[in-house]
């Protein structure tokens, strides 16, 4: 039985390690032919090595799949292109791409220095802006050439950037842009077959299980579920980047253990129309009034 992305072409930054490298390996399993793409550097970006996403590549191609490796700055417009040459040159097409790559440098907002600001969002942000508008180009042109184009983009966003987490305001910033980030690509990009949604994954990684070591833990039990490995995350990344999922665009999911959710996001609560300008002391009041009423915001208890 041919699996959920038989003849697909995917890309996935990040994927050396973690939630990346388990989507890789889960696409190629369905079927895919992937590039995986990673600069392995350390959790805080420092340092690199091409090792890691070589060695994804070499697991795929063991199991009797198709992958090759890119290890290319994807927060640089000549990274990200060359992201989308590789797949083309490869595989010679592209189908959709995963926006995975990421790393932390936690610090509360008054100790957080501007350069550990930048770097985060760099890489979260402008890492999943360049490889989007590159790939976003070459379907343009594939559907004014006249081919079909039948394309998606599974962002990563986070817990972080839907309900804030204490110590990651430049995490959180980057996180919570990326969802804006999805909203428009997908209004943008649907006249040319593309679908854009995005995850809030929560999973162990290399940025998880130092921070939060008692809520990432695997299970003692011999057999027990383990509710934080990260390819729990990838079933469902996988057929957000199959044609299977034909028709759904502009949605945030999280993702976590055995749990799906579909993310509602920013929505009109209570509302009070006084018909005219409010006073100061009126606009105070109608507003303490209006809380009254509306759900309490959630909590994030860790990043993603």
């Amino acid at each position: 039985m041919s699996g959920l992305c038989e003849g697909r072409v995917v890309l996935v930054t990040g994927a050396g390690r973690g939630l990346g490298r388990a989507h890789a390996l889960a696409f190629a399993e369905q079927g895919a032919r992937v590039v995986v793409n990673d600069l392995g550097v350390g959790v805080d970006g420092e340092g690199g090595s091409a090792g890691p996403a070589q060695s994804v590549v070499d697991e795929i191609q063991a199991a009797g799949g198709e992958a090759v490796a890119h290890g290319g700055d994807i927060a640089t417009t000549s990274g990200a292109a060359s992201l989308i040459a590789t797949a083309v040159d490869a595989f010679g097409a592209l189908h959709t791409l995963v926006n995975n790559a990421g790393f932390l440098r936690d610090r509360m907002l008054v100790n957080l220095d501007e350069d550990d600001w930048d770097a985060v969002m760099r890489v979260h942000l402008k890492g999943h802006f360049l490889p989007l508008k590159h790939a976003a180009a070459y379907w343009r042109a594939e559907a004014k050439a006249g081919r079909e184009v039948a394309a998606r983009v599974v962002n990563t966003s986070s817990g972080a950037g839907l309900l804030g987490s204490v110590g990651q305001g430049n995490y959180s910033a980057a996180k919570a842009g990326i969802v804006g980030l999805t909203l428009v690509a997908a209004a943008e990009m649907g006249r040319y077959g593309v679908q854009v949604n995005a995850i809030a994954p929560a999973a162990r990684t290399r940025m998880t299980e130092g921070t939060f070591a008692e809520a990432m833990a695997a299970p003692g039990a011999v057999g027990a579920f383990d509710a934080m490995a990260p390819e729990n995350v990838s079933p469902l990344v996988v057929w957000l980047g199959s044609a299977a999922s034909e028709g759904v665009t502009g949605r945030v999911f999280e993702a976590e253990a055995g749990r799906i959710t579909v993310m509602e996001g920013w929505r009109p609560g209570p509302t009070s129309d006084k018909g005219a300008r409010w006073t100061p002391r009126e606009a105070g009041e109608a507003a303490l009034e209006l809380l009254a009423e509306a759900e309490t915001p959630g909590v994030v208890y860790g990043s993603r």
